[in-house]
């Protein structure tokens, strides 16, 4: 099996973290890449399980070196998927989950073309605020800014190769999974299957003149 990345973008409220998380919890082909982040551990965060946590020279030193597959600053912090990481899980035959934004997908494929590109929406927008206004840390500032997000990130819907909607997360999770089973039967993800296939022709050459 040729392992490969999988990565989940949605607007806020959307549930890709949840459906990222059964996935994890599923599924034992799947594994994910410990990120980096200059900020601060919280309470019971363990250095190289949660996190990578690097000061900011660190960080912008390994991101002038080119091993980041992707990053992004959020307010004044760095956050960040290394290169080498992200080929671990790959390397071990599994395939790599990333919940990650519009932004840092793009740069994520480009890094690692061969990944799947996967956009969840929510079934509408009512939907969507209302996921949104029933965690009680969104105050109207703070929804607004989600809501132009969502519409921005909704834009670039374009460059992911399969769009699935949320309406039922049993639903989501398994539409999901499916795309990962489908994917591993690719003709473009079996690099040994013309051999494997001249093999078969081969044989069944060696049959038929038994029937002539």
């Amino acid at each position: 099996m040729i392992a490969f990345p999988v990565v989940l973008s949605a607007p806020s409220g959307a549930g890709k973290t949840t459906i990222y998380k059964r996935l994890m919890a599923e599924r034992a082909d799947v594994g994910y890449s410990v990120s980096c982040t200059t900020r601060a551990p919280r309470p019971g965060e363990v250095d190289g399980v949660d996190y990578h946590f690097l000061s900011p020279e660190e960080f912008s030193r390994r991101r002038e070196a080119g091993e980041f597959a992707e990053s992004a600053q959020v307010h004044d912090r760095a956050y960040g998927t290394l290169r080498s990481e992200v080929q671990k899980v790959l390397s071990a035959g599994r395939h790599v989950m990333m919940d990650i934004d519009v932004q840092g997908a793009a740069q994520f494929a480009r890094a690692f073309p061969q990944s799947v590109l996967v956009f969840i929406i929510p079934p509408s927008i009512d939907v969507l605020v209302e996921r949104l206004t029933r965690r009680g840390s969104e105050d109207r500032a703070a929804l607004l800014v989600r809501l132009r997000s969502a519409q921005k990130e909704l834009h670039e819907i374009g460059r992911y190769h399969y769009v699935v909607e949320n309406d039922n997360l049993d639903r989501a999770v398994a539409r999901v999974s499916a795309i990962i089973d489908a994917e591993m039967a690719r003709r473009e993800r079996a690099p040994a299957l013309d051999e494997q296939v001249a093999g078969l022709i081969a044989r069944l050459e060696q049959e038929i003149t038994n029937y002539v």
